[in-house]
């Protein structure tokens, strides 16, 4: 049977029912005339998007209620299914079983990449490399779309301040501006310019809203701020999703002003569709729809018809629509052209993707032996997970490290295979990737000799280590304590220098992975006290999926470089800043606190009518702690690199600005090291005053430079009306005039100012 054109399977009818303005005539009349001879149950079928545990064909046999579910067009979307082999065979049911033959939209969360692994978001954020972002997202589309995925459950889009929150991993940091930027490239790499592409999959941006910002970093948890902060701090990422094309949207599990986002129609109607004037469909997250049961918003009947009143246009996992509302629709709860409305925006999900022209235009055999997991795929990721590594500390210059003498490498991350990658790292096949020991000894050959002890495990407590080493990433020893400090000490005893590789396993972060304490493990603090009596230069490489508290390591040792997870080519990419190839450039997207205590903790705050003066600590009746300062450990957008980057005094063409006119800002940056280096330029604004109370510095714009040894650069922003603009206490998107500071400098911290007014 041929599919070059499902229409003739489907047929033409004169019949326009519900038709919805788009800017596509003959989407319109395709889709008008297909819902014209849909039951209402087909309908419904089109809202259910099941995940496949298992297979749906076992050799000719249909093994699973989901093959007939498919068969009775009761499933519109499937996920998390992988490979060519398995999506064929759901989609031959689909489209040569049902009635109506309409095809399947197979989704997967491809979050950092596919079987070519980058780096988590997090990490990526790092690098403020929006082309090596959106490349990113290219290759992984390429990768995955190669395998029959045509939807990808990403980008996850939450600001997040309260590092305590697993999910934080996934996200962009603290940041609306860099959050925005990211977004744009996430959308723009996945979706090119053609949705038709077979080599490109719909971006569905997530987890819309505010799931960042859940109470005491629980995972899960309750939501709740004033608009004024949603629409200045939390949305814009989202928006810039929508405004970049984003063809779907996940809700989130939290409360929005009380409602779960799932339901909430001032969320998903008024703000998303009405206000930002997105035409995508909204699927919920992995059963929101039914978990609004718990949050008290009635029954399984009630919360369907809640959900897809409010613009949640398709069920993931929950299969709530399923199973209730064709009663609600009977009962007067729901109205079919509620329905009808929430099918239409799946069903063009399904046209712009080309799926009626060709159900198997995602599915050629061919291309997952060529496209996927390429050597210059992997190029790719190592050479970009080089960029999102942050040097916090290098005072002694120990890094980088010559390829000579003996290395002692050492700690519970140095020879692990599975937890490299990252969490959320679905397809990842994590036994062709390299472990650090391996990747460090490739990179010295026979210039040097590495040593290699375990040391400890991740932590004394097994359970703990237990839940955060799930899916695959075990890594536990049953040898005792000290029976692996012993072996740690012994070739520590013998390098010239100690490299350890410590921090988190990959499923320390992720979801359902909030911690309480974000310090040291005790089994690693204890190893790296002992081999810090040894006397010898330490260089310490910090995985972690969050900004965690560094306060003791900082204090303890002079070389710390923090690799986050930077997927499945991280290893070999971190022996490329080691020992010099390439010099870091990652700077940071999340503050790093001194103290949980001190959380949230962002730099972008408002001010207090008490404020702490700069360089003050405890002062009575003023906002400061008693028992520790209000300063960061380590600033937003801070980060160091083997080279020095001194700035010039930055200069304005003018200190007075009109809506219609613009300012350029201008500062020479001088490499002053002997090394070749990338800096990452930073510019901040604060409105001075406002109608409402106003940011004590906003990012609004920074460059990436890259300056050969002894080269100077001027860096050049133009500032607009635009980067003056906020959301006033009606949500009236404005600038007001009056004074503003710019401030340019190497990160929030560290920055000249000068001032200009808007007339």
């Amino acid at each position: 049977m041929k599919f070059k054109k499902l229409l003739l399977l489907i047929g033409l009818a004169s019949v326009s029912l519900c038709t919805m303005a788009s800017n596509d005539p003959k989407m319109d009349s395709f889709i008008d005339d297909l819902l014209s001879r849909m039951t209402l149950q087909e309908k419904i079928g089109q809202l259910n998007n099941l995940p496949v545990a298992g297979e749906i064909v076992t050799g000719t046999t249909q093994t699973t209620d989901i093959a007939a579910k498919i068969r009775d067009g009761k499933v519109g979307g499937l996920f998390n299914i992988k490979g060519v082999k398995r999506i064929r065979e759901a989609q031959d049911i689909a489209v040569k079983q049902s009635r109506l033959h309409i095809p399947i939209i197979f989704g997967m969360d491809v979050i950092h990449g596919y079987e070519t692994v980058f780096p988590i978001p997090f990490s990526m954020a790092m690098s403020w490399d929006m082309d090596a972002i959106k490349n990113a997202a290219r290759t992984a589309a390429i990768e995955a779309s190669a395998d029959g995925i045509c939807l990808a459950f990403s980008p996850m889009l939450d600001i997040c301040r309260d590092p305590r929150w697993g999910r934080i991993s996934e996200g962009t940091g603290e940041d609306p501006y860099l959050g925005s930027m990211i977004a744009r490239a996430f959308v723009q790499g996945y979706q090119g310019d053609d949705l038709t592409d077979p080599r490109t999959v719909m971006a569905c941006f997530k987890h819309f809203a505010l799931y960042g910002a859940s109470e005491a970093g629980r995972d899960y948890n309750t939501v709740d701020m004033s608009h004024l902060r949603m629409f200045n701090e939390y949305f814009p990422p989202y928006k810039a999703a929508v405004d970049a094309g984003a063809g779907s949207a996940m809700s989130s599990f939290n409360v929005v002003d009380g409602i779960p986002a799932t339901g909430n129609r001032w969320l998903l109607t008024t703000v998303l569709r009405d206000m930002w004037g997105f035409q995508g469909f909204v699927v919920s997250d992995y059963t929101s729809t039914s978990e609004m049961i718990n949050h008290g918003m009635g029954d399984a009947q009630q919360v369907a018809a809640l959900s897809v009143n409010a613009g949640c246009d398709m069920d993931l996992a929950a299969e709530v629509y399923l199973n209730t509302l064709e009663k609600s629709v009977k009962e007067g709860k729901v109205t079919e052209e509620t329905i009808t409305r929430a099918c239409r925006r799946v069903l063009e999900a399904k046209y712009k993707l080309g799926l009626f022209d060709d159900p198997y235009r995602y599915l050629d055999n061919k291309r997952a032996g060529k496209e996927i997991y390429t050597e210059a795929n992997r190029r790719q990721a190592r050479e970009f997970a080089t960029e999102t590594f942050v040097l916090l500390e290098n005072s002694d210059n120990v890094l980088p490290l010559s390829k000579k003498g003996t290395i002692a490498l050492v700690g519970p991350l140095a020879n692990t295979r599975a937890n490299m990658p990252g969490t959320w790292s679905v397809a990842a096949t994590s036994d062709r990737y390299s472990t650090l020991l391996e990747a460090m000894k490739r990179a010295v050959g026979d210039k040097a000799n590495v040593l290699y002890a375990k040391g400890c495990n991740l932590c004394y407590d097994a359970t703990l280590e237990a839940n955060a080493t799930m899916f695959g990433r075990e890594m536990r020893d049953s040898r005792s304590d000290r029976e692996m400090l012993d072996e740690a000490l012994s070739i520590a005893r013998q390098a010239d220098v100690i490299v350890a590789a410590i921090g988190e396993s990959s499923e320390f972060t992720g979801e359902s992975s909030s911690r309480s304490d974000l310090t040291i493990l005790d089994a690693q603090r204890d190893m790296l006290t002992a081999l810090k009596a040894l006397g010898k230069p330490i260089v310490l490489l910090n995985f972690s999926g969050r900004p965690t508290v560094m306060t003791w390591e900082k204090e303890n040792f002079s070389t710390i470089l923090n690799v986050w997870f930077g997927g499945s080519e991280a290893a070999d990419a971190i022996c490329d800043v080691v020992f010099g190839d390439v010099a870091p450039s990652g700077k940071l997207c999340a503050t790093m606190p001194k103290s949980v205590g001190q959380i949230p903790l962002y730099y972008n705050h408002l001010n207090t009518g008490r404020p702490l003066p700069e360089g003050k600590w405890f002062t009575k009746f003023v906002t400061n702690y008693l028992d520790i300062d209000n300063d960061p450990l380590y600033p937003f957008g801070y980060g160091l690199s083997y080279t020095t980057f001194k700035y010039g005094t930055m200069a304005l063409s003018s200190t007075q600005m009109s809506r219609n006119s613009t300012i350029t800002v201008t500062v020479p940056v001088t490499n002053a090291g002997s090394r070749d280096a990338t800096e990452v330029v930073q510019l901040y604004i604060r409105d001075m005053v406002g109608s409402v109370s106003r940011p004590v510095k906003e990012l609004k714009d920074f460059k990436r430079v890259t300056l050969k040894a002894g080269e100077t650069q001027t860096v050049t922003f133009t500032i607009d009306a635009e980067k003056l603009k906020f959301y006033n206490s009606e949500l009236v998107y404005d600038c007001e005039p009056g004074e503003f500071q710019v401030m340019v400098g190497t990160n929030s911290r560290d920055t000249q100012s000068q001032s200009f007014t808007l007339n």
